[in-house]
């Protein structure tokens, strides 16, 4: 395999999970009885241009169906999130009603509701139909595409360039990243802007978030990588911020390289951040599976010791990371009967691979547990404090990275 942004073949192994279905692949009753997809997960970093990426198994088709269950809106965590950023960035930018935003995976509408809220034009790109419907019916114009160099090529041809193009958590989900970071190019008006976020690679490596491997993500960044595409595509990263959204994310601003805007001191902070942190040396990644496997080995140790004590334990979110954590870790409904989430898409389904079933929050409250394991780890401290009240002070929640430990 070669590198999907630089053509350079990859040598240096990073990450093997062994075979795992695509994590967001929930499963009806009637698909247990059928055979179930597993690909292999293994993950390389490039040592030319230093991205971190999956070895490619599985086609876009296969993982962003029709019936794709992820959807934003369900965090209120995340919900708050876009309406901050909503709101900074159109005073930051002057955006208004002569403006025009693109959002790149626009899923459900959770952000772009507040472009509309402030009739400011927009358009959802969005190829998943369970979650662009949901859209539409906010009001949100979307055209049910991928994105890509063609596409954009055809609205900037429909005098459709944005002033604005926004990608949350979607680079990662790409697999051919020049066409992409073409499409951003050939979308924007002069003068316009780019923000994507992305979890950011030097807090993967820092804090074992392996869980976040799975094959809906191709790729892993750090802004030393988002900047060898950027300028191969012939744009720039002026800006960067550091969220703390899923364990540790950038938000880095991009513009046409021509852009007569300077880069900020930020660039640079981000820059030597990694530089420190040896994103660009090779032995950084050579123990990061030892240390994935650490935490493996601790998950069934808890899980086994819970069993053996008889202590009642139930998991909260059938996220994507989850199922990377229990596939890895060979977790099946014995050591862990069921998986709670507030998804009406995904309850009453099975986790991918494990086959646990996933139930309402009433359930959970049903089951009194003793312990809750939180699968998204993101969102745990949303997570307690809407479950705390309602399961009651005995009940003691728990994560399983960088380490099993419960949360005070």
């Amino acid at each position: 395999m070669k590198c999907r942004h630089c053509g350079h073949a990859l040598t240096i192994p990073f990450l093997d999970l062994g075979f795992a279905p695509p994590s967001n692949a929930y499963l009806k009753a009637a698909d247990l009885t059928q055979v179930e997809r597993y690909y292999p997960l293994k993950l390389f970093v490039c040592d030319a241009c230093w991205l971190v990426q999956t070895e490619d198994y599985a086609a876009r088709e296969a993982l962003f169906d029709a019936e794709y269950a992820y959807f934003s809106s369900v965090s209120e965590s995340w919900l708050a999130h876009a309406r901050r950023y909503a709101d900074s960035i159109i005073d930051r930018l002057s955006l208004n009603r002569d403006s025009f935003v693109i959002e790149v995976a626009s899923n459900d509408g959770y952000l772009l509701r507040n472009f509309v809220a402030a009739q400011i034009p927009c358009l959802g790109i969005e190829p998943t139909a369970s979650t662009a419907a949901h859209a539409e019916q906010l009001g949100i114009p979307v055209r049910r595409e991928f994105f890509g160099k063609v596409l954009a090529d055809e609205l900037a041809a429909n005098g459709s360039c944005a002033d604005l193009i926004i990608g949350n958590n979607v680079f990662a989900h790409v697999p051919d990243v020049n066409d992409f970071s073409a499409g951003l190019k050939a979308a924007l008006k002069p003068g316009g802007s780019i923000t994507l976020e992305f979890p950011h690679l030097v807090k993967m490596l820092a804090e074992v978030q392996f869980d976040t491997v799975y094959h809906e993500h191709f790729s892993y960044f750090s802004l030393h990588a988002v900047e060898h595409i950027f300028n191969a595509a012939g744009l720039r990263v002026w800006h960067v911020e550091q969220l703390t959204t899923h364990g540790g994310s950038l938000r880095v601003y991009g513009c046409h390289d021509d852009d007569p805007r300077e880069n900020d001191a930020s660039v640079d902070a981000i820059r030597a951040l990694e530089q420190a942190s040896g994103i660009t040396k090779p032995q950084t990644y050579q123990g990061f599976q030892r240390r994935v496997d650490t935490v493996k080995d601790g998950l069934l140790r808890f899980l086994l010791d819970c069993k053996d004590k008889g202590i009642r334990i139930g998991a909260y979110g059938a996220a994507a990371k989850g199922n990377t954590l229990l596939n890895y870790a060979g977790v099946k409904p014995d050591l862990l009967p069921y998986v709670c989430d507030a998804a009406p898409s995904k309850q009453g389904k099975f986790m991918p691979g494990s086959h646990i079933p996933i139930v309402s929050p009433a359930e959970l409250a049903a089951a009194q547990p003793d312990v809750v394991l939180i699968l998204p780890w993101n969102i745990s401290h949303e997570v307690v404090a809407q479950q705390g009240p309602i399961l009651g002070s005995h009940v003691r929640f728990a994560v399983a990275t960088p380490e099993v430990h419960y949360l005070e």
